[in-house]
């Protein structure tokens, strides 16, 4: 075996760590995002975990696009002040906090 391929398997390597990576922050981001919201609504307890596991069944059934309509929507009937400049930002901190927290562990 050559360097270049011994390179080459390196490379891919870390690719497909990576990728599994992002995807352990980002399912981990989702099911954090989903208790947010649901405290948000005012879900407590099992009713916030509830809320939370239909939330992520929702995201692999549907797509994550679907889930956040559903999210917005749930905030629009209970009247919850939260702003799509908000989800974005938890969105976006909660991501870097759950790379962060796998990375750890």
């Amino acid at each position: 075996m050559t360097t270049f391929d011994k390179r080459e398997q390196a490379f891919e390597a870390q690719l497909a760590h990576d990728e599994e990576l992002h995807f352990r922050a980002i399912a981990r981001r989702n099911k954090w995002f989903a208790l947010w919201a649901a405290e948000k609504l005012g879900k407590t307890g099992a009713d916030a975990e509830a809320y939370a596991s239909a939330l992520v069944h929702k995201e692999v059934a549907e797509g994550a696009e679907q889930a956040l309509a559903g999210v917005r929507a749930d905030f629009e009937k209970a009247g919850a002040p939260v702003s799509e400049h908000q989800i974005q930002r938890k969105l976006d901190e909660l991501l870097v906090a759950a790379t962060a927290d796998i990375k750890r562990s």
